[in-house]
């Protein structure tokens, strides 16, 4: 794990994740890549500055600039190769464009939720980033003193189509020697006995060369509450899961079980992308 971009809008949200990727940076020798995105609003018809004028936006460059170099300051980041960016673009886009330009490996980001109509008609930028990132997205609601992810619960159905997403989870596992809860969530509308679970799990699992680890089945009401209550019940330091990435209406009608575990587990989760 070379690179880890932590976006900040220099929240508190943001600056947890931070220090959480510092302690990951640390263990394993990372570079941390801490990018503010500045999302300029759209008013006038200045197409360049959005009916901003350029000392207004240099301004706000100069006082974005200051605040990362305040953050680079922290007793926390002594030690670790921290580079900063400062870039006018939509945050999830600028997000996803500088994971690209820079080949980074993990995005940690902080996030508050959302829930009722903003949820539905907005979305947090932790969510879309969840949606279209390519690479794994770690998101994180509170402070983790000392990070860890001893027990890790990793949620899914065992398809084919998981394989991918299963084998670069299986690499974030070891590298923080993880004890696998593997679980399958069974509920009224996607039913499945214990015998067929065991059977389905057993047959995935097969294909990888896996230690520590358990196979379990949990019933429940829906398949969000589901993973968040059996990874009440185990302990666990942190959620995995794979997301489709749906859009459009299919995302509207389907949603994604990603995107509602970012909104709503108090526990990290860390998504990879099928």
């Amino acid at each position: 794990m070379k690179r880890i971009l932590v976006p900040t809008d220099f929240s508190i949200y943001s600056k947890e994740a931070l220090k959480l990727a510092s302690q990951i940076a640390r263990k394993h020798d990372s570079e941390i890549i801490l990018l503010h995105m500045l999302e300029l609003p759209h008013q006038g018809s200045d197409p360049m500055g959005g009916g901003k004028t350029i000392p207004e936006i240099m301004l706000y460059k100069e006082m974005a600039i200051s605040n990362l170099e305040e953050l680079m300051d922290s007793d926390y980041l002594k030690g670790i190769n921290v580079s900063e960016a400062v870039e006018f673009k939509s945050v999830h886009k600028g997000i996803l464009d500088s994971c690209e330009k820079n080949n980074v490996d993990l995005i940690i980001m902080g996030s508050h939720g959302t829930s009722g109509f903003d949820e539905l008609l907005i979305g947090s930028n932790a969510e879309k980033v969840v949606r279209y990132s390519k690479i794994p997205v770690l998101v994180v609601k509170k402070e983790a003193k000392d990070f860890k992810a001893k027990n890790f619960v990793f949620a899914s159905d065992f398809s084919k189509e998981t394989r991918k997403p299963f084998r670069k989870m299986l690499e974030f596992a070891k590298i923080f020697d993880s004890n696998l809860y593997l679980v399958m969530i069974s509920t009224p509308n996607s039913f499945k006995t214990t015998h067929d679970a065991e059977r389905i799990i057993r047959d995935f699992v097969a294909n990888y060369e896996i230690e520590n680890y358990s196979t379990h089945l949990y019933n429940d009401t829906n398949i969000e509450n589901g993973i968040i209550n059996f990874a009440n019940t185990v302990d666990a330091d942190l959620i995995g899961i794979c997301t489709h990435g749906r859009t459009g209406l299919s995302h509207f009608f389907n949603g994604s079980i990603g995107e509602e575990l970012v909104n709503h587990a108090l526990k990290p989760v860390i998504t990879f992308k099928i």
